[in-house]
């Protein structure tokens, strides 16, 4: 059974699990608006601690639009859910220096080579919706990440987060809720799913 803890424990726990180790992966998971990139960004300071995102290896949106998954973006498919892997796998070597890409929400793209981790980060926070799913190839990241937490939070208060950022990078009113209760409510199905992999449940209150 997971442990059970709040979020303003979590980076204590952290430091405690990464002592003595060269490299501690830590993964934080959990559905559509439910805080990752936030609370990821804490950890990362807390710990001194550089962050990688899943988001980063969302597929471009002119390949998205090709094969016509430009309205279910978010979904598992529009991502190179292959070369995320590849470099999670690559940051498990702590003498490499990685670059890695971050995902910019102003041009709704990833930007390559964002974001350095180099051998003296003890500690890397990797966050993404679809780090515990059980299907190939993501299933291959929970033999890559040394620990992984999965965010509980209200669903009241993630899909009115999912509205306010829909709306704030561009969508009409209407179109971020249709959206929210749309395509990004398939893919927290998806991710609530994956719940019972992970080591931690971390309780996210507004």
């Amino acid at each position: 059974m997971a442990l059970v803890m709040g979020a303003a424990d979590l980076s204590a726990w952290v430091r405690e699990q990464a002592t003595g180790v060269d490299r501690f992966l830590f993964g934080v998971a959990g559905p559509p608006g439910s805080g990752k990139s936030t609370l990821a960004k804490r950890l990362g300071n807390e710990l001194g601690a550089p962050v990688v995102a899943m988001d980063g290896f969302h597929r471009p949106n002119a390949e998205l639009v090709a094969s016509g998954l430009r309205d279910v973006k978010g979904a598992p498919e529009t991502f190179d859910a292959p070369a995320f892997v590849r470099l999670v796998r690559s940051l498990r070597d702590p003498t490499r220096t990685v670059r890695c890409p971050a995902f910019d929400r102003v041009i709704d793209e990833p930007v390559s080579g964002k974001v350095t981790v180099d051998p003296r980060d003890s500690v890397v926070i990797v966050e993404g919706n679809y780090l515990l799913l059980e299907q190939e190839p993501w299933s291959s990241l929970s033999g890559l990440l040394d620990a992984t937490a999965f965010l509980d939070v209200p669903s009241p208060l993630r899909i009115t987060r999912l509205v306010a950022r829909h709306i704030e990078f561009g969508r009409e009113r209407a179109d971020a809720i249709e959206f929210a209760h749309g395509s990004d409510a398939a893919n927290a199905v998806l991710v609530e799913a994956s719940r019972s992999r992970a080591d931690l449940v971390v309780l996210v209150e507004e």
